[in-house]
């Protein structure tokens, strides 16, 4: 395992021959947060970054810490991402004004020990989130990846989630219309999206598609869920929302990165593709998923 030193050594390398357009979905808190920070960091301005999520008051507060220069471009975009009507609109809106997309990151969710709560389009918000969102911006964007990848430049695309974790699918019920429960929903979420990254890179073998697993990280959830009698107890076993970031972005900015489908751990290293992967099943997820996001 490398240390955190060498991980900060290894990212602070990067300087990209191209100024870079940069997405995080979910990037006003937690660990999509960490993700963009370091990436900032890294950049140390000379890139185009834009936060989406549905607090602007909590992005613009995490854009004034952004290093800055002549070549800083920082935006919030507004989305309600539980909606695929929502994404379909904001991803057209980017694809009609941004040039290219170099990075899409995506780590929107929620903590909930709620049953199934369908949205207005029938499906489930955690599902939404999770899975079915993240993908339906893929699909949305991959247009402005192409046009990166096209001008020779990078095309990665990361799902932040549980990479790795193998939990059991149902696939007669892959939307949990029938069978639902909080850890069926779980395992629909963390084992979609590691078949999503292996049918992808298949399909797209040019870009590169990452699902991480970030750890025990201390967010404003845990630390809330914890309560100040029991955040002693977290502390040695979880790591600050900044250093998570540390760990996450790497994939990013690795040239060791640059095409194909990877599976990560909390500190980078293989987590393996999902021993549910199959043609059969990769295909099955694929258009159900497509399907299941349609908003025309």
């Amino acid at each position: 395992m490398p240390t955190l030193q060498a991980v900060r050594a290894s990212n602070a390398t990067f300087r990209p021959p191209f100024r870079p357009v940069a997405l995080f979905v979910g990037g006003t808190s937690g660990v999509g947060q960490g993700t963009a920070e370091g990436f900032a960091k890294y950049t140390n301005g000379n890139a185009h970054i834009i936060l989406c999520g549905r607090n602007k008051e909590a992005a613009e507060k995490i854009i004034a810490t952004f290093p800055k220069n002549e070549q800083s471009q920082y935006e919030f975009v507004q989305c309600d991402a539980t909606l695929m009507s929502n994404i379909a609109k904001v991803s057209a809106d980017l694809r009609q004004r941004l040039p290219k997309l170099n990075y899409l990151v995506l780590s929107q969710g929620i903590m909930t020990m709620q049953g199934r709560t369908e949205t207005s389009e029938g499906i489930d918000r955690k599902l939404a989130l999770h899975l079915y969102g993240r993908w339906k911006f893929v699909f949305e964007l991959m247009p402005l990846l192409e046009k990166a990848k096209e001008a020779g430049e990078e095309a990665r695309v990361m799902t932040i989630l549980h990479a790795g974790s193998n939990g059991k699918v149902d696939w007669d019920d892959l939307d949990l219309k029938k069978g639902y429960g909080l850890a069926a929903a779980a395992n629909h979420a963390t084992t979609g999206n590691d078949i999503m990254v292996d049918e992808m890179a298949r399909r797209h073998p040019n870009l590169s598609f990452t699902h991480m697993f970030p750890g025990f990280v201390r967010t404003s959830i845990v630390n809330g869920l914890a309560g100040k009698l029991l955040l002693p107890l977290v502390y040695p076993i979880s790591v600050s929302v900044s250093t998570a970031g540390e760990w996450l972005v790497s994939p990013l900015l690795s040239e060791n990165f640059a095409k194909g489908a990877f599976w990560r751990d909390n500190h980078a290293e293989d987590a393996g593709a999902s021993k549910w992967s199959t043609e059969e099943r990769r295909k099955k997820l694929y258009d159900h998923v497509v399907s299941l996001t349609k908003t025309t």
